[in-house]
């Protein structure tokens, strides 16, 4: 086991890094940006260092500065956490060059996954379904013809791609050039990379992902799936594990095929596979080859630290439990709680004046808050996660709801009002809404 860890990463997370390495009697090295001189992931790691500027580009984006650091204060893994350089392949390799352990799969599968129409390719080659769609296009010209050919609606969307970013869908040959020329530039400016592809998008379908667990030994396990469809902007707001209304015998079909993808490619540590569900059809969307923010709603669920075992079976430890070890019946819910203004949903800055986290049994806040913090303009406007699981999901959603009314978060404006308004809407209560959801409740 490593003995010392670096934290590529900052907030949430980190603390989240930290939080599992106390526990396993691993020491923790914290970087942070001149923005994050305060920040709680700072004082509560065992070394910290400040590495650049307030922008995530002059600091924690820094491959050089990381490896130059992990290597001179001795330590053997580097955790990149999500978001940042959780999926940068030239970051694993880096790690892998200098003998330091890239605590996530091997830096050439993050490339065969990270390339979507790679993956996409993968898929297909072990009969798992995908969407119509095209290769990487050349021009708008080439993209205005594969649309005609597939069929309006479609989706952009840059082989690169996450968290949202570099998406477009294009229901008419006149929002073509538009949508293209921002899918390119967002791409470029966001990834380095302004490959796009085409897929069909299909309409009135749910986001479903498979989390999965894999050791070096070929032992892949499934430790849950979860319901994403509440988006905005194809951003995710609120998760729930498992999810609703989902056909028993394709939950199966689409573990099956998550196992057999994450096989083919030799995949270790934690990763999900991400689907569109429609009726009784499944397809592909990409595989997630990081730890995910909506890792914690997982857990409440199957009992498994997601984390300590992420950085386990990166450093070679086989999995002892099988899948039938994995207990399942219980619901649990996530709420993003975020930095923004309720009218235009802009990010939002401010100091924290006064702030009450919810408790009680089965309610868990995940969150780098504390009275006084400073938010400011640089990273994600997530605040934290509230997460919440029960017995029964009527059970899950209304103590959602009592956690959400006692949050208190005074100072900066944030998302808890919308988040009340879902869990009254009465498509997300049936659990038979959609990725369309948003639009229909807003």
């Amino acid at each position: 086991m490593f003995s010392r860890i670096l934290i590529a990463n900052r907030g949430e997370v980190a603390l989240r890094i930290i939080r599992a390495c106390k526990e396993m009697g691993i020491e923790t090295v914290a970087v942070f940006s001149e923005a994050d001189r305060d920040a709680l992931h700072v004082s509560m790691a065992d070394e910290s260092y400040c590495i650049g500027g307030p922008r995530a580009t002059d600091s924690y984006l820094r491959i050089d500065s990381l490896i130059t650091l992990a290597k001179a204060v001795r330590c053997g893994a580097v955790h990149p956490g999500y978001g940042m350089l959780s999926e940068n392949a030239e970051f694993a390799a880096a790690c892998e060059e200098e003998g330091i352990v890239f605590i996530g799969p091997s830096a050439d599968v993050i490339r065969k996954m990270g390339l979507k129409e790679v993956a996409r390719s993968i898929a297909v080659r072990n009969n798992i379904p995908v969407i119509s769609g095209s290769d990487i296009l050349g021009s708008f010209e080439e993209a205005a013809k594969q649309a005609l050919k597939i069929g309006y609606p479609v989706m952009l969307k840059a082989r690169s791609g996450g968290g949202g970013k570099g998406i477009r869908i294009v229901r008419s040959e006149e929002e073509m050039e538009k949508a293209y020329s921002e899918v390119s530039k967002e791409a470029l400016g966001s990834f380095g990379d302004d490959g796009i592809f085409m897929e069909k998008y299909i309409e009135q379908a749910k986001h479903i992902e498979v989390q999965l667990l894999a050791d070096a030994d070929g032992k892949v396990i499934v430790l849950g799936d979860r319901d994403c469809s509440v988006q905005r902007r194809n951003q995710k707001l609120i998760e729930e594990c498992p999810a609703p209304v989902l056909d028993e015998e394709v939950r199966r079909r689409m573990y099956d095929s998550a196992v057999k993808l994450a096989g083919d490619v030799g995949y270790v540590t934690v990763g999900t596979v991400e689907f569109l569900v429609k009726g009784d059809e499944y397809y592909f969307l990409e595989m997630n080859t990081r730890l995910q923010v909506e890792h914690s709603v997982t857990e409440m669920v199957c009992g498994v630290d997601i984390v300590e075992w992420q950085i386990r079976t990166a450093a070679g430890v086989a999995i002892p439990f099988t899948q039938e070890d994995i207990p399942h019946g219980r619901c649990a819910i996530e709420c993003r709680i975020c930095a923004e203004h309720a009218g235009d949903c802009m990010p939002a800055v401010g100091r924290v004046e006064l702030l009450h986290i919810p408790g009680g049994m089965g309610v868990r806040f995940d969150t780098a808050l504390y009275q006084n913090f400073e938010i400011t303009p640089f990273y994600d406007s997530m605040l934290g996660k509230l997460v919440v699981c029960a017995d029964t999901r009527d059970a899950a959603i209304r103590k959602m709801k009592s956690a959400l009314s006692e949050l208190i978060l005074a100072g900066v404006d944030n998302n808890r009002e919308m988040h009340m308004r879902f869990l009254e809407d009465v498509r997300f209560v049936m659990g038979t809404y959609d990725t369309g959801i948003y639009e229909k409740v807003f």
